[in-house]
């Protein structure tokens, strides 16, 4: 019996959703609720907050690129859920002047090569078009989601209000999902970009 070989894309976008998934895993939350598990959930809150503020404005790529409807439509639904959730934070941190959102206690490296991936992944994007566009797009929310649903959930684990831990806990799951979504159009566009390479070559 032969084996189907597993398209190179396929492939490379698997190993990236393992990753991404794998080495993102949140950290038990400290015992005894003490000082630990206080930094810990307002340094998330504060990433979250970066994060998602970063998200609420990636739709507006549409006014310069053209994307599949399918695109669209899943690009604007998260870019309205990182809005909303990013509004959440602030209202938290109104109601809880200790929460500071704009201290994301990085170290200067950290925060250097942060920004020179943004920056770098930004000037792809722009040079890009077609499916490449799209899949490079879909790649890097799958990214960012992963990695802010993550963050939601470490922020709760560690959150003692159990309205802010609920909160956050549905946070998590409506980003989770949005990541399910954004999986599975990647998978959708892959099967047929191969297809159409296979249709191509005869």
């Amino acid at each position: 019996m032969t084996m189907k070989r597993i398209h190179p894309l396929l492939a490379f976008i698997l190993l990236i959703a393992w990753v991404v998934t794998g080495c993102q895993s949140p950290k038990p939350k400290p015992s005894g609720g003490g000082g630990a598990a206080q930094a810990t959930r307002d340094n998330c809150y504060s990433l979250l907050h970066q994060l998602l503020s970063d998200e609420k404005d990636v739709s507006l790529l549409r006014f310069i690129k053209r994307e599949q409807s399918d695109v669209k439509i899943l690009v604007k639904k998260i870019a309205t859920a990182s809005g909303t959730g990013a509004k959440q934070l602030e209202e938290f941190a109104r109601q809880d002047p200790s929460l500071d959102l704009a201290d994301t206690r990085l170290p200067p490296g950290e925060a250097a090569t942060r920004e020179a991936i943004a920056a770098t992944k930004q000037k792809e994007l722009l040079g890009q078009s077609g499916d490449e566009f799209e899949l490079s797009l879909l790649l890097s929310q799958s990214e960012a989601l992963s990695y802010a649903a993550h963050l939601a959930k470490v922020a709760g684990e560690n959150e003692l209000q159990p309205d802010r831990a609920r909160a956050l806990a549905d946070l998590n799951g409506k980003l989770t999902n949005l990541n399910q979504e954004v999986f599975a159009l990647l998978l959708s566009k892959t099967r047929t970009s191969g297809t159409n390479q296979v249709k191509n070559h005869k």
